[in-house]
Order: structure tokens, then sequence, then C-alpha cells
């Protein structure tokens, strides 16, 4: 017999990993009943995701890249060309800014994850219309 903190019993424990078994595998919320999913972000939210709002401390331009890319790639995606890229961006409906800065990064360059992609559209001067590289 076990005895420690165990807050949920062995059942209990089954139970909670069958019912969360769909969301983990889909990764976005599998209820039937909208009214019961988390609502998204809206475009006028403070940025909250990195930390507290402060005067002095917003996301730099690779951080906000990165999350930007993050939403609209998958683990998945990569390792691949920007051409490839390019296409799942444009199937998922990607922002055209992200999809254009793309066309200036080398055609026969290979990227592994969302971090070096972010990093050479930075150093490419990123996506048009952003700002550019900022050195913050």
């Amino acid at each position: 017999m076990q005895r420690g903190s165990d807050r949920m019993s062995v059942h209990r424990d089954d139970e909670m990993k069958h019912e969360l078994q769909g969301l983990l595998r889909s990764g976005h919320p599998t209820r039937s009943e909208e009214w019961n999913d988390p609502e998204p972000a809206a475009e006028d939210d403070p940025e909250v995701t990195y930390g507290p709002v402060t005067p002095g401390r917003g996301p730099t331009y690779l951080e906000a890249l990165r999350l930007e890319l993050a939403r609209n790639l998958t683990r998945g995606s990569f390792p691949a060309s920007p051409r490839e890229l390019g296409r799942t961006l444009r199937r998922g409906n990607a922002p055209d800014a992200l999809v254009e800065g793309l066309d200036r990064l080398p055609h026969k360059a290979r990227y592994d994850s969302v971090q070096e992609l972010a990093v050479a559209l930075t150093e490419s001067g990123g996506p048009p219309g952003s700002p550019g590289p900022q050195n913050t």
C-alpha cells in the first residue's frame, strides 16, 4: 500500500489521463462546448507573455518574431528550407509579412528550429514593415 502526499487515487489519475488525452495529442482544446474554451488574447491586450508590463521592458524584436513564428510553425515543420517553410506558413494563413521575409533568406539554407529561423530573419532585416534588427 502506497502512502504519501498523493491527493488523487490511482483510479482518478487514470481517469484524468483519459480526459486529457485528446488535448495532449491535438495541441488545442477539444471541448464540444465553445463557451468552455479559453478565450484567445486580443490584439490590444497588454503583452504579459514576457512578465510584468513595465515601461522599460517590452519584447525585443527577436522575441516577438520568434513568438509569431512559433504560433504558425510546428516542430514537424523542421528541418526545412525557406521555400518549404513559406509553403507551410501560406497553408496556415500566416501573416504575409512572415512569408515575405523568407524570400530574402538563402534558398539553399536549412533551418532546424524556430530560433534559428528567427535569428536568420533578424539578421536579414526581418519581415517587410518591421522595424528591423534592434540591439535591445
